[in-house]
Order: structure tokens, then sequence, then C-alpha cells
């Protein structure tokens, strides 16, 4: 009998021993049913695959699914389904109390979820959360009552977020790091922490704004519980440092308001603005200001923001030498002008399929350097990066802050009109048939460097090369496409330039302007199409090619209608009267800070008369030949007036002058040739417009060794 007893206690045992082996081995087919079992009637479901052989502290998974809901609320009209995902895991499991007994009276459990990849989705799809090498852990008591009756009761809960990533349609948050931590002892609200998210990014493309930190916790307020708060908030807005006190998120509204704070940020931290060794231009100076901003809706509206530059603030422009030319003031001046003020700006997102279909922009205004200015609604197509709008300007008074620098010196007044048709796609800003206008004007002062004299130049002395241009009510149209390509047609009221040597006033100068047209020398510029009016007569060139690098240039200038009279007083040749007007072709080669006159040629365009006027005692003490000239030239009818000019690049010139004609009073109107042949060197003079009054004497020298 006792055999029997032991033989059936060992077999006993070994069915135990195997079943457990059994249930062991067999673990992973009906673990998935298990769950099953256990979550029965729970308001979530867990999905697992790929479980491994358990250990006495864990298993592991090829991939976890769980989805839970949460119903709706005051705040939420809409349940919403969550869907969580893990891959490549496993869960880990500690008992904090041992006892020799089968299950003590009170027993901690810790459970740690470990994954490579963590996924977060809602339905509706508002936005989808990931983070890598995730880890939650929750604690928990498990108590026996009665017999076999267990309560486990959670305690805590505990997430690090670190470097997690989320995204809204094409909208994409990364780095974002905070620290969850639950508590059954304070009602599972989240204590306050620090919301930190990186970067921002649309469409992958990075956006000028991260580093937003904040702190929240899940604790509301009871008079307004739909209502979450961030507080302590900052954010980088171009590498400026922005913040605000508070942000208030209504859940039921869906609505958010703030007002974004710019306290003293340096204006270089703006992208191409440092100055740096290869960013043109620079600035320096600090801003300030505050951007309120309303939040609904998928709708941003911004109202009445407004940004300061202190005392100081500049932009500056330099050549590409790195030279300055000229700054811009965007402190505010006398009168009150501020940088920007009363911006005004409603963005919209458009969605379609849960997908970013456009981003609409309206009502965009703002007062800018004391005008206004405004644009045309736009919608941005995302999957063409397109749009288009018109900007319009009103009294923009840009002008009035450029400080000129260097070489350059004046003043500039007016303010600027116009209006500025924008096409953006693929990344490409065209522009088609823009305007730019301004009732104003100024003069700037050019003074190159000093070059090294002669001794004769040192001498007989030598104009200045400094020069100043004044202008008024200057005109542009201008567009530009795709590549670059620049055209601009401009037109002036007038345009003078006055130095030592005299003054040039063209009147109505117009012409069109070709930039970063030639892909393979993109500082060649094109002028077309060029006229002006000059003396009461026209002044033209057809084209131009000038690289502004080599200081290259050749074309041929067209002149018409130009009255003699004019020229002579410009020269200042008081003796000399003369009616007609002349035209001609002048072919000029440019070559650095030099030019050279190839073949031109000046006619008149019709009869004209010319007078030599002198005094009874210069015509007593003359020598017979000098009284002959005296009276062939007393009042000379002429029917033919020829000139051809040649300069070289060095100044030379050769200029000859052919007269066909008569005087009436000499001779019974015998018909007269005089040929004059001048040379000197004309570089300085030409560039003025200024010929020696010593013609007078030419004149008079030429005609006393020649008898009529």
């Amino acid at each position: 009998m006792v055999k029997l007893l032991l033989r059936l206690t060992l077999a006993g045992l070994l069915f135990l021993v195997l079943f457990c082996a059994a249930a062991w081995l067999s673990f992973p087919r009906y673990a998935q049913q298990l769950i099953n079992l256990a979550l029965e009637g729970k308001p979530f479901r867990v999905t697992v695959s790929g479980i491994g052989l358990p250990s006495t502290s864990g298993v592991r998974f090829d991939s976890l699914q769980a989805l839970f809901s949460t119903p709706p609320d005051d705040c939420n009209e809409e349940a919403t389904t969550y869907t969580l995902s893990l891959t490549n895991g496993s869960i880990l499991w500690r008992f904090n109390n041992q006892s020799p007994d089968l299950l003590p009276k009170l027993l901690g459990l810790t459970v740690t979820l470990k994954a490579d990849a963590l996924t977060l989705i809602p339905n509706p799809r508002q936005f989808t959360f990931g983070d890598q090498h995730a880890q939650i852990s929750a604690t928990f008591a498990i108590a026996r009552n009665n017999g076999f009756d267990i309560a486990v009761k959670p305690l805590s809960a505990t997430y690090m977020v670190d470097g997690a990533v989320a995204t809204r349609e094409k909208l994409r948050l990364e780095g974002i790091d905070y620290n969850v931590r639950l508590n059954a002892s304070t009602g599972w609200q989240q204590p306050l922490d620090t919301l930190h998210i990186a970067r921002l990014s649309s469409d992958e493309q990075p956006a000028p704004v991260g580093n937003f930190r904040a702190l929240f916790g899940s604790k509301r307020d009871p008079l307004d519980p739909c209502t979450l708060t961030l507080s302590g908030c900052s954010v980088e807005l171009f590498q400026w440092m922005a913040s605000t006190e508070r942000i208030d998120y209504n859940l039921k509204a869906k609505r958010t308001s703030f007002t974004l704070n710019l306290a003293k940020i340096p204006l270089n931290a703006l992208p191409g603005l440092s100055q740096g060794k290869s960013n043109i231009p620079f600035a320096t100076g600090r801003v300030s200001g505050s951007i309120p901003i309303e939040f609904q809706d998928s709708t941003i509206t911004v109202r009445n923001a407004a940004i300061i530059a202190e005392n100081g603030t500049n932009v500056t422009f330099c050549d590409k030498q790195k030279k300055p030319l000229f700054s811009v003031d965007m402190a505010a001046i006398k009168g009150g002008n501020e940088l920007l003020k009363n911006l005004n700006a409603t963005i919209t997102f458009n969605s379609k399929d849960k997908q970013l279909s456009a981003l609409a922009l309206r009502d965009l205004s703002a007062t800018l350097f004391g005008g206004k200015i405004t644009s045309t609604p736009v919608t941005f197509d995302p999957t063409t990066n397109s749009a288009f709008f018109t900007l319009a300007l009103k009294d923009i008074k840009l002008l009035d802050r450029l400080r000129l620098l260097g070489a350059l010196k004046g003043t500039l007044k007016g303010g600027i009109d116009g209006t500025i048709p924008l096409s953006i796609a693929n990344n490409n800003i065209t522009i088609q048939n823009g305007t730019l206008q301004t009732r104003g004007g100024g003069s700037v002062t050019i003074t190159p460097p000093a070059k090294q004299q002669s001794a004769g130049e040192r001498m007989f002395g030598q104009q200045s090369a400094e020069a100043t241009w004044s202008f008024s009510e200057p005109q542009v149209q201008f567009s530009r496409s795709g590549d670059g390509t620049t055209t601009l047609n401009f037109k002036l009221r007038h345009l003078q330039q006055k130095n030592s040597g005299g003054e040039l006033t063209l009147m109505s100068p117009k012409g069109t302007l070709l930039l970063w047209h030639n892909r393979l020398n993109p500082d060649m510029l094109s002028l077309s199409d060029f006229t002006t009016g000059f003396l009461d007569g026209t002044i033209a060139l057809r084209h131009i090619d000038y690289d502004m690098v080599k200081k290259e240039g050749e074309t041929t200038i067209q002149i018409s209608h130009i009255p003699l009279q004019k020229l002579l007083d410009m020269q200042g040749l008081k003796k000399i009267y003369a009616t007609g007007h002349i035209k001609g072709n002048v072919p000029v080669k440019i070559h650095n800070e030099s030019f050279a006159i190839l073949d031109g040629s000046v006619t008149s365009e019709q009869n004209g008369q010319i007078i030599y006027a002198t005094s009874l005692e210069e015509r007593t003490a003359a020598n017979p030949a000098m009284r002959i000239t005296y009276e062939v030239l007393s009042n000379l009818l002429y029917a033919q007036l020829i000139s051809s000019i040649n300069m070289t690049s060095d100044g030379k010139s050769l200029m000859t002058i052919q007269l066909k004609g008569a005087n009436p009073d000499f001779q019974h109107g015998r018909p007269v040739e005089l040929n004059l042949s001048v040379q000197q060197n004309l570089g300085d003079l030409l560039r003025s417009l200024s010929i020696s009054s010593n013609v007078e004497q030419i004149i008079s020298d030429k005609a006393s060794k020649k008898k009529p």
C-alpha cells in the first residue's frame, strides 16, 4: 500500500513537472488567448506577436499593439481612439517584497516596458507620435483578500520622452523631451515639467522656429476645466529668443491666444545679416517687439504686431570687396516712423483627406517705415510649392533712411509707391511687371580713390574726379525670371552730373537694364533702348554689354537735334554765335575708367549761321589777313558742317571741323570753305562734356593762315 502510494505520488509530481514544462514551452502559442481572456470586458485591446519564451523576470516580443479610447466629455464632443504600437520590445517584471508564502497579503510589482520604437496614433488622426528606444515603467500593489481573491492596484507610471518626433500632415516636431510622472496619490495628475521641442520643419524643410520650452502639467483650473496651460514659454525665431508668460489652449473651442514678446534681439541673428566673411549685407543693433497671436480652427490670426529698433540699428550693404556702400537706418527717426507696426495677417491651413492641401494668407497689412504695405490674398499649394500674390507699397519712406558710405555721400528723400507681383514655384521666385516709383529724389557725390599725378598735372592742375549726381522722380518697372534674370525699365525726370569741369543735365532719361542674364558671366550688365533729352536734343544708344568686373563695354552713341548754340554756351565761348542743329554717331569703347572714340562723326541737320564777334579795337589791331578772317566769320551762312573725332583711351584726340558756306556781306557772297584740326587731351574734358574755350583761338589762328 505504501509502495502504491509512493508510486502515485511520484507519478503526480512527474505529471506536474511535465505539465509545467509543456505550458512553459507552449506559452507563445496561447499568450494571446490569455491576454484576450484577461482583458475581456475592458475598454482596451492588446495584440501581440513574436512572443519569446518567458523567463523568471520577463518576456520579449516582436510587436505589440494596444487600442484604447477616451469617451466624449464636456471638452471633447467626439470619442478618440488611440493606437499604441511597439516593436522589438520586452516586458520585464520585478517583485519588490518576496515571501516564502505563495502570495503574501501585500506584494509590490514593478513592470518595465521597453521597445526599439513606439508609435501613438489617434483616430481621428490629428497627429502621429514616435519615439525610439522608449521605456515605460509602472508599479502595482497586489493584495490577497480572502482565499484566492486577488486585487491589483496601479500605483505610479513614468515615461521619460527623449528625442521623440510628432507629425501633423507636413508639419514635423523633432527632439521632443518631456518627463511623464503619474501617481495614484496625486490623482494621476501630471505635475509641472519642462516640455522641450528642439526643431520644427515643414515639408522636410527646416523652419526658422526651434528650441521651444514651456512648463506643462495636466492639472486644470476647476473654473475653466477645458483649458490647458503652458507657462514660462520661450522659443527661438531665426535664432532670436522670443517669450510669452503663458499659452492657454481651450480644448472645446480649439482656440488659443497669446502675445509673443521680443526683447532686445540682435538683428544680426537673422540669416544673411551676420558680419562674417561671406555674408553681405550685415546688421548691427537690436530690435524689440510684440506679436499678438490667436489660433483657432486651423487659422492663425496676428493683430497689431509691432517691431521697434533701438538707436544704432542698421543694415549695411557692401560691394564684392566688402567695402560699405550704404546702410539703412532701422531705428525710429524724427517724426516717429517705427520699423514695423500695425502688422495684421490671417493664415489658414486647409486640409483634404487628412492632408495639408493649401495654406491661405489673407488680410496682410502693416505700417512699414511710416508707409503702408498690403498684400492680395495668397494660397500656397504644398504639392507644387507654388503661390501667387501682389504686394502694394504706399509712401514707404525708405529713401529717408539711406545713409551713403565710403566714396558715396549725399542725401535722398521721398516715399516709395509701387506694386510687386510675386510668383513662387518650386522654391523659385519670379516677378512680372513690378513697379516702384517716388516723387522724391536726391543727390549722390562719388569720390573715387585719388590717382598718382604726373609732374605736368601737378604743375598745371588736373580736374577733380569727384562728381555729384542728382536725380528726381525715378520710376522702375521690373521683372525677374526663375533663373534670376532681372529686367529693369527705368525712367527719371532728370539726371544731372556736376564736377569741376562743368555740368551735364539729362532730361527724362529712360532705358532697359538686364542683369544676371548671362550664366557664364553673371557680372555682365546690358543697357538697351536708352534715350535722354540733352540740350533740347536727344542722346540715345541701342545696346551695350558692360562687364562690371573687367569694366569693359562698347557701343555707339547717337545724337540728334542738338542746338549748336547750346553746345557753344556750355563751353563758355562768348564770342561765337551759331544757329542750327547737329546729329551724328559716336562709337565709344570703354575700358576701366577710360574710353576711346573710334571714327565718330557729327554733321549739321540743316543750314545755319555762325557769327564770330570782334570789337573795333581787335579789328584795328589785326593784320590784313586777320581782318579778312574777321570779315568772313562776322556773318557766315554755312550750308555744311561736318566734324569727325577720334580719341585714344589715354585722352589724346584729333577733331576735324569742315565748314562750307558764304558771307553775303563779304565779296558779294563768295563761297568759303574753312577746315579746322584740333589736337588736345580730351580725356577728363569729354567726361564732363566741357571742351576748352581755346577753340576761339584755334579758329582765329586757322582763319588767319588761310585767305578765303
